[in-house]
């Protein structure tokens, strides 16, 4: 439960600093595509025995110069060549798994595995996770210049396409951080609730910088305990939990709550109508 906790924390924390950025830029699906996109990489690296990190990224970096290919040589749009990339690499990725010896090895990588997670699966964590996190915040003015005006950003000398290259490898190791603690199937919630939760909360990025993070944490905290004393599976419920501070926030946020907002409409229709 230590190391299960410690590796949801960290998880947390890095995905929903990323998630802002996503969610910022329009890159949720891109953030779909992206985390299930690394699954052959992660299997072929367990088969050889590399890194995760390693397969992760190579199949990243693939999956987004396939969609480009793809999306520029072709009549095919941006969301039909991410659906096809995405899915027929997931599809690889399963297939390679399929056919190594010990089937226990598939439900670890695509639903996670945080109540076996062994010592070196908390060292691997923590540091990508720690490098994940610290290129993130030194680079946070620069990508969120990226994100609110590319052309600004081309034209005070920064690289906007090199920019974009730079996050979209920042995700695939985040990818892999995630996977540790929910699987390769959840980690786009991880990577696009906690950001979505915290733009309903505030108009400014930097507090969005705090709340995502902070969400996220208590969210994982919330989930991994109801798990073990619901005996249920644990990434699912760290997700869940996440989906219900959404719901909640959706609902009730004091500035874009849907039924505070109505309410609002309705008391002002009545002060109209006095």
């Amino acid at each position: 439960m230590q190391r299960a906790l410690a590796v949801t924390v960290v998880a947390s924390v890095v995905c929903a600093v990323l998630s802002c950025w996503l969610v910022l830029i329009g890159w949720s699906l891109m953030g779909d595509a992206v985390s299930h996109a690394v699954l052959p990489g992660v299997a072929l690296a367990y088969i050889v025995g590399a890194p995760f990190a390693v397969g992760a990224v190579l199949f990243g970096f693939l999956a987004v110069a396939l969609i480009g290919a793809v999306r520029g040589t072709s009549r095919v749009k941006e969301d039909a060549a991410i659906g096809i990339v995405f899915t027929t690499l997931f599809a690889l990725g399963l297939v390679l798994i399929s056919v190594t010896p010990s089937q226990t090895d598939l439900s670890h990588i695509i639903f996670g595995n945080l109540l076996g997670l062994s010592q070196g699966d908390l060292i691997q964590v923590v540091t990508l996770g720690a490098i994940t996190f610290a290129i993130l915040i030194f680079k946070r003015r620069d990508f969120t210049l990226y994100a609110f005006d590319p052309t600004h950003a081309h034209a005070i000398g920064l690289n906007p396409r090199m920019l974009g290259a730079f996050l979209l490898g920042l995700l695939a190791l985040t990818s892999v951080v995630a996977l540790q603690a929910v699987g390769v199937v959840l980690v786009v919630a991880m990577l696009i609730i906690p950001g979505a939760t915290a733009y309903l909360l505030t108009d400014r990025f930097s507090r969005m910088l705090v709340l995502a993070p902070a969400i996220s944490v208590g969210c994982a905290i919330v989930g991994l305990y109801a798990s073990y004393y619901l005996d249920a599976a644990s990434g699912g419920m760290v997700v869940l939990t996440q989906g219900a501070a959404f719901t909640l926030v959706y609902l009730f946020s004091p500035r874009h709550g849907l039924i505070v907002a109505r309410l609002n409409a309705a008391r002002r229709r009545k002060l109209a109508a006095a």
